[in-house]
């Protein structure tokens, strides 16, 4: 819940902390995304655009704490000084210091793509993004699941599920895709599939301006090529496990290096070399296992690596990396890629590891699954409060059910809990009901004396200096389509 003139009870720290981010960014000074600022949560794709917006400018650190399903009916343009948004993507624009991370029963972005332009440390994980079409309908951020472009610096995508339903005449194009200008990039812990294209590094042969990027303990499966489609630069390729790539895999070529290290490629054509072009790439091999992968002949432009693949450069690489034995790496990614694996890594032992509790860069859910200490006072109390909507209760604030839920009767109105004598609280938390709309702008109000307790935006905890009253409420002044509060919560400290 964002509040001004309070102090903030939500963690402030994005999963980009120390022991977090791995490869290539954590060079350039490293990735640490919304770290060290105000973590707020979005159910709606326009809640994420505002939280954006409403930063003081466009590099005030955030951590955007997203639940639910985010498509095209509930992502709008938004307008601020710290933000350039668009209604058909998730814009990232000219901006910095932004985490955005799945949460609670999970975030799916449903046929609506990430767009990350002339931005730098950035951190999305725990996120599904499906379906994302650049033809067809509706379509969004040019078929590509995540897409970078323009002068980006330090991105670390983790734990992110990546799909399509087909290839580029059934209207998709890549999952994972950088260009001009886009460097120090990580992709780890993440399953990319069912997609004709996995992504690309540079959008054409010219466009050698991208690299120093690292893939690892990923989950390429059913990519018909570009797994990935490397045009200059750098990459580092460890610990991947390659399942049914269909036509081609690492694709190095316009001068490009890649570092392929202790992968297992398994039921797949042609994984590595330079294809469908006459400009060379290149390429460091150790430790890969090739499981039923068929090699076909060298000619013309299409120029495999195999059937045994050997160095052809070297590659420097400046970070400290830990490799799973490559035979284990089917196992270790089954359990640890994607959204919802709750952050598993491996510490190199081939046993997925938790993440550790005491990590402050681990993600925290400070709304439904993660209340205040101590008890609820709302339990049992009363409520009332403005003009409610049709078939909504007040007393359903006060529950402890959140599958009931009270409304206004529009966008804005206010809902209070009431006792008979003088409670101390100083601390309240608000919680949305599934299809909620956002809260933009809130009081929080002694009702006794007309007191503003505390001012902000969104949902979820906010402490202020302990007050004895006999009413609370909580007043919405503006909101985006109509919210659902679950539960008003109060309590003492």
């Amino acid at each position: 819940m964002s509040a001004t003139g309070v102090a903030l009870s939500t963690t402030t720290a994005s999963a980009a902390a120390a022991g977090g981010v791995t490869g290539y960014a954590t060079q350039n000074g490293g990735t640490t995304g919304g770290a060290g600022g105000q973590t707020v949560r979005a159910t709606t794709g326009t809640a994420i655009h505002q939280a954006l917006c409403g930063r003081a400018d466009s590099s005030t650190p955030i951590t955007i704490q997203v639940e639910g399903t985010i498509n095209h009916g509930n992502t709008t343009k938004v307008s601020g000084s710290s933000c350039n948004t668009a209604a058909d993507k998730i814009e990232l624009k000219q901006i910095s210091n932004v985490t955005i991370v799945g949460v609670g029963n999970g975030a799916v972005f449903d046929q609506l793509g990430i767009h990350i332009r002339e931005a730098s440390n950035i951190v999305i994980q725990n996120v599904t993004v499906r379906n994302v079409k650049k033809s067809g309908s509706p379509t969004s951020n040019g078929g590509d699941a995540i897409g970078m472009e323009s002068d980006v610096r330090n991105v670390w995508v983790d734990h992110v599920t990546l799909e399509a339903s087909g290839g580029e005449s059934e209207g998709y194009d890549g999952l994972f895709d950088m260009k001009d200008n886009t460097q120090y990039v990580t992709l780890s812990y993440s399953v990319l599939r069912n997609s004709g294209r996995g992504g690309l590094i540079g959008s054409s042969e010219s466009d050698r301006s991208n690299g120093y990027v690292t893939f690892h303990h990923n989950l390429y499966e059913n990519i018909d090529s570009r797994a990935p489609l490397l045009r200059g630069g750098i990459a580092h390729m460890y610990n991947n496990h390659y399942k049914r790539l269909n036509d081609s895999g690492i694709n190095s070529r316009a001068g490009a290096r890649a570092k392929v290290d202790n992968n297992y490629f398994e039921d797949s054509k042609d994984v590595l070399g330079t294809f469908y072009t006459d400009e060379a790439g290149y390429w460091q091999v150790g430790g890969n296992v090739f499981d039923n992968v068929t090699w076909s002949s060298r000619s013309g432009d299409h120029n495999p690596a195999g059937p045994n693949p050997t160095s052809n450069t070297s590659v420097s690489i400046p970070y400290g990396f830990t490799l799973d034995g490559a035979n284990c790496v089917p196992n270790v990614v089954a359990q640890t890629a994607g959204a919802g694996k709750g952050l598993k890594v491996s510490d190199g032992s081939c046993t997925p590891q938790n993440p550790d509790p005491t990590d402050p860069g681990e993600p925290t859910d400070p709304g439904p699954t993660d209340p205040p200490a101590g008890t609820n006072l709302s339990l049992g109390a009363g409520a009332d409060g403005s003009s409610k909507a049709s078939g909504t209760s007040y007393g359903n604030v006060v529950d402890g059910n959140t599958s009931t839920y009270w409304s206004p009767s529009g966008s804005t109105g206010s809902v209070s809990v009431k006792w008979g004598s003088a409670t101390t609280v100083s601390k309240v938390n608000v919680r949305l009901a599934s299809g909620s709309g956002t809260i933009g702008a809130y009081r929080l109000l002694n009702h006794d004396t007309g007191a503003v307790l505390a001012t902000g935006s969104g949902s979820g905890t906010v402490a202020f200096s302990p007050v004895s009253l006999k009413k609370i409420t909580l007043e919405i002044t503006n909101a985006s389509g109509t919210p659902r509060i679950a539960e008003f919560e109060t309590y003492a400290s």
